[in-house]
């Protein structure tokens, strides 16, 4: 009997030490609380610590930078300070975290919005602000795959005629939100045929977007396309069309980025013609690479530290079906690069949820 309780003491003081010895996480959250992409963003990263065994902590900064600041703050400079600060380079915040963060001991990985390349500079600048990897999607790449895709399924063109496109962008001081703009000046370049009518910020917000297509609408009666860089102005936008007696759909086609619920469902029911979907996975390959840090990985051997991943891809009914499932289970510990060859690069993307 001394002897099983001595083991069970042992294993119990073993179970936390390996506790103790969990990496810890904060992801500064730029959105809201009860932001559909950002809550299940974060839960695809809290399913990924878990799995991996690491400790993360999300704060949500409700869309205002200086919560956001104010929670880095905290963190760098607290007195529990995590091993490691996730953040978004949402409103250009990352200039003045990499400020706090040096001396700090703290790790950070930025994600979705990357550093620009005057940020780049100024962290060059600062060798200890403790900055270990940067994980982005292909939003250009997004903003591109939107207007294409949104031509192919419209049809050609008669000879002499225009297609008129409105356009909704997301915040003017995003990443983001410049780089899907200049993916769709890049398919616009190459049709002509297209006119765009205007392009407006609405600020990621679907009732903004709402009150600007209501206008828009009207404005241009002739609007036969719209693109959308996020699903809630897409939503917004469909339901101001649909307010001015036309379907979305037919009267009008319509794009947008995410795979939310609600956008998921527009895409099964025909009214929304295209979506692009796949950098909701990022906050979780991210806790991928901070478990391969933490353990002493070179991580940058493996595909670099400043990493663009092509998670973007045309979403089909097919897919959004699968999207829309319960649970979509990923193995993040056999995406670890732990105990693999050189040779190995992080398989990172959409597919690995699909399959």
């Amino acid at each position: 009997m001394l002897k099983v309780l001595i083991a069970c003491a042992w294993l119990a003081v073993s179970a936390h030490g390996a506790m103790a010895q969990a990496a810890s996480v904060v992801f500064l959250n730029p959105g809201t609380s009860t932001e559909t992409f950002w809550v299940s963003y974060a839960q695809f990263m809290q399913a990924a610590a878990k799995d991996l065994g690491l400790d993360l902590r999300v704060r949500y900064s409700e869309r205002e930078a200086f919560n956001t600041l104010a929670q880095a703050r905290e963190a760098l400079q607290g007195s529990e300070r995590p091993d490691y600060l996730v953040l978004v380079n949402e409103q250009y915040v990352a200039p003045q975290i990499l400020r706090m963060a040096q001396g700090s001991g703290v790790k950070l990985v930025i994600v979705n919005n990357a550093l620009t390349a005057d940020q780049k500079q100024l962290l060059d600048a600062r060798a200890d602000s403790g900055w270990v990897a940067s994980l982005v999607a292909d939003d250009e790449q997004a903003g591109y795959l939107m207007l294409t895709d949104l031509l192919r399924q419209h049809g050609p063109v008669a000879p002499g005629q225009s297609l008129d496109l409105l356009a909704f962008s997301g915040a003017k001081n995003t990443p983001a939100a410049r780089l899907r703009e200049q993916g769709l000046y890049r398919a616009l370049a190459e049709h002509p045929e297209v006119r765009l009518r205007q392009l407006v910020y609405g600020e990621w917000s679907r009732q903004r977007a709402f009150e600007q297509a209501t206008q828009l609408f009207k404005r241009y009666p002739q609007a036969a396309l719209v693109w959308s860089a996020n699903d809630e102005m897409a939503l917004g936008a469909m339901r101001a069309l649909h307010d001015s007696g036309r379907v979305p759909g037919q009267a009008v086609l319509f794009s947008a980025v995410n795979s939310s619920p609600d956008i998921l469902q527009a895409r099964l029911q025909g009214r929304l013609t295209t979506l692009v979907a796949g950098h909701f996975t990022l906050g979780g390959w991210a806790m991928v690479l901070i478990h391969d840090d933490a353990k002493g990985v070179a991580i940058d051997a493996h595909g670099g530290r400043d990493r663009q991943q092509a998670l973007f891809q045309l979403i089909d009914t097919e897919q959004a079906k699968r999207l829309l499932a319960p649970t979509l289970p990923v193995d993040f510990r056999a995406l670890s690069a732990v105990g693999k060859p050189a040779s190995y690069r992080y398989p990172f993307s959409l597919q690995l949820l699909l399959r």
